[in-house]
């Protein structure tokens, strides 16, 4: 033998003794199977693979932790502040102001007597005095809850008094009344924009300009609208950011799901495979010690050489579908059976795999006289009948 060869083999037996589970490796199941036919004792193979498993399984564990950590921190998404200009006042707290009543009729001389409450509050507007101005105007809303420029009016002295919440009620009662109040939408997007709800104000002053322009409007725009817009920006890059966070969330997903799927299907085919690596040169389910090639000398476990006279009490009725006319089989089975004829035969090795066919061709096999119990299986009859058509010889 070749000394390079058996260097290699020398190593190789010495792994072995310092590490005996290597003959759990499925490709080594022939080495295995020797030592085993010399009576050695070797150490289960379910031993190496459940503590090799556990081991996988651990790693893979670890690696799952890992990976979920790295991805939370991946997916971590912190919203940075917009930079605004501008000035906002605190929201004001005061209890809601008095407002009309719908209900009340509305006459000539209450009609009159809410417009002379109205000249003396814008009176009291050009001489600074704002409580003042919101009393004259509180008795003109009284007595003519319809008008809307008086609750628009009120609220723009609320605005110079900086209670933005006070003239956004009044601007809505406004617009409730006459949804075109150009003075209802001016004062409520003033307002809006000193509490810092620059989107809703530009809104407001943009309507407001529309129905009615004038440049104190426009002035309040210029302060308000790039506030608005860098907050649109921001909100749309966020939501794009989550967007793309969900979609790499769903990705990881499909492939997470493509690799378990994978990793299911390498695990039952290397199950296969191993399997099959414990029976080589066998048929599933066959018969013991396998078919090599043929079967010298006849088969082990029945059949031995040749049956002289054929099956005893021969077949009555013969195999259903297979061996019409019965009787028995004249000359017995030759002893120089071509055995490759069976081993071809894909309808045999199928009905090979069948435990209760394989079962029942042992049975006969140990005694032919058996033939007869097995004569009526519709799934055993025609394997046999098949088997003794190919004992027939070469024609």
């Amino acid at each position: 033998m070749d000394a390079e060869k058996l260097n290699q083999l020398k190593h190789f037996i010495e792994q072995c003794k310092s590490n005996p589970s290597l003959l759990a490796d499925p490709s080594l199941s022939f080495f295995r199977d020797y030592l085993e036919s010399l009576g050695a004792k070797l150490p289960q193979s379910t031993d190496f693979k459940s503590r090799d498993v556990e081991s996988d399984e651990d790693i893979e564990d670890v690696g799952d932790e890992q990976e979920k950590m790295e991805e939370a921190e991946e997916d971590e998404i912190i919203e940075s502040d917009v930079e605004l200009e501008g000035e906002t006042v605190e929201p004001d707290d005061d209890p809601p102001q008095k407002m009309g009543d719908p209900s009340v009729e509305v006459t000539e001389e209450s009609r009159d007597a809410s417009q002379l409450a109205k000249v003396k509050a814008m009176e009291a507007i050009s001489e600074g005095k704002l409580e003042e101005a919101i009393e004259n105007l509180t008795e003109a809303i009284s007595l003519n809850p319809t008008s809307a420029i008086m609750y628009a009016t009120r609220a723009s002295v609320y605005i110079k008094m900086k209670k933005p919440n006070a003239a956004i009620r009044d601007a809505n009662a406004a617009l409730e009344i006459n949804p075109d109040s150009a003075k209802g939408y001016k004062s409520r997007g003033m307002a809006r924009a000193m509490l810092g709800q620059w989107e809703e104000a530009a809104k407001d002053l943009h309507v407001a300009s529309t129905l009615d322009y004038d440049e104190e409007i426009n002035a309040v725009l210029k302060k308000v609208e790039p506030n608005a817009h860098k907050i649109e920006e921001h909100r749309r890059k966020y939501e794009r950011l989550y967007k793309e966070r969900e979609e790499k969330k769903a990705q990881r997903e499909r492939e997470r799901r493509r690799a378990e799927a994978q990793a299911a299907y390498e695990k039952a085919k290397k199950q296969e495979q191993s399997s099959s690596s414990r029976n080589p040169g066998g048929m599933p389910g066959g018969f013991p010690g396998g078919m090599p090639g043929g079967f010298p000398g006849g088969m082990p476990g029945g059949f031995p050489g040749a049956m002289p006279g054929g099956f005893p009490g021969g077949m009555p009725g013969g195999f259903p579908g297979a061996m019409p006319g019965g009787g028995a089989m004249p000359g017995g089975v030759p002893g120089n059976v071509d055995f490759s004829k069976i081993l071809n035969d894909p309808d045999l090795l199928t009905a090979f795999s069948d435990p209760e066919v394989m079962a029942a061709l042992q049975d006969v096999m140990k005694n032919p006289a058996n033939l007869a119990k097995h004569q009526g299986n519709p799934k055993v009859a025609p394997v046999i009948a098949k088997m003794m058509s190919k004992f027939g010889g070469p024609k």
